[in-house]
């Protein structure tokens, strides 16, 4: 019997296919044999035009994130800061609810944020904390599931949030089901290296939401660098992860001309 390759890939449209205008990375990516995509922000388009590019692509949403602040300003969350909490859940109810049930989309990223000049890290864990705790409970009416993700300060400096042990003592304090880990491969490689165990570890513990893919050290194409790609979609795999896994990298060159990692990875392993 063949092995049917996995794990099932999601492009990321907000670092993949940027030489074509968003609207038309939907189609780019169907071409190139994608069935799932997710994106950062969505807001600067209506989710009308987003869902119809979904519809005609036969593309499956799988993620988007909680409007972030001012983006513009560096802004990358506002939900560990209090003195923005009411702006935070605002948007949240607005925007993020909104779009996700328009689009079908069953989960959100909600970022944590920078951690300011004076400000305690334990104050804003407390925040943080309590507004997952809010979001998780508004989320859940809806049918929506939560993430949470540790990112390397080298690429977001000041990121309150950075390692997996970290955003599972969260998970725990807030307790709710709909609220999980995005495990990024990349960041977990920057600041604690150890993948393969820290898969081990983690996702039989069903606290694992999503998961994302770059080369390290350059976020290029995962055949690129220093992780061995292949052995972790193996183990992914057998694990039993049955989620997709995003595609979150900047392509060194054009992005259809970097997928020999995906045409290698699709490619069925042989016999059982």
């Amino acid at each position: 019997m063949v092995i049917e390759p996995m794990p099932l890939f999601a492009a990321n449209l907000s670092m993949m296919y940027t030489e074509h205008a968003f609207l038309d990375r939907f189609k780019a990516a169907a071409n190139d044999g994608f069935a799932a995509v997710e994106f950062a922000f969505p807001y600067e388009h209506p989710a009308a035009e987003i869902a119809s590019r979904l519809g005609t692509h036969g593309l499956t949403p799988v993620l988007f994130n909680a409007p972030p602040g001012d983006a513009a300003a560096g802004e990358r969350g506002i939900a560990a800061l209090a003195e923005r909490r009411a702006e935070f859940r605002r948007a949240f109810l607005e925007q993020a609810v909104p779009y996700a049930l328009a689009l079908n989309c069953p989960r959100l990223h909600v970022m944590a944020g920078v951690m300011p000049t004076g400000v305690e890290r334990a104050t804003m864990r407390a925040t943080f904390v309590d507004n997952l705790a809010w979001a998780a409970r508004e989320a859940a009416s809806c049918g929506i599931e939560l993430l949470i993700e540790p990112i390397n300060r080298r690429d977001i400096p000041g990121y309150l949030l950075n390692r997996q042990d970290d955003a599972h003592e969260i998970i725990a304090d807030v307790n709710a089901p709909n609220l999980r880990v995005q495990m990024d491969l990349y960041h977990c490689q920057i600041v604690e290296g150890d993948v393969a165990m820290k898969l081990r570890k983690y996702l039989p513990t069903g606290h694992i939401g999503h998961i994302q893919i770059a080369g390290v050290p350059q976020r290029h194409e995962p055949d690129i660098g220093e992780l061995h790609h292949p052995y972790l979609f193996e183990l992914i795999d057998a694990l039993g992860w049955i989620g997709h896994v995003g595609c979150e990298y900047r392509p060194l060159a054009g992005t259809s001309a970097g997928l020999g990692w995906l045409r290698a990875a699709k490619t069925p392993r042989g016999p059982s």
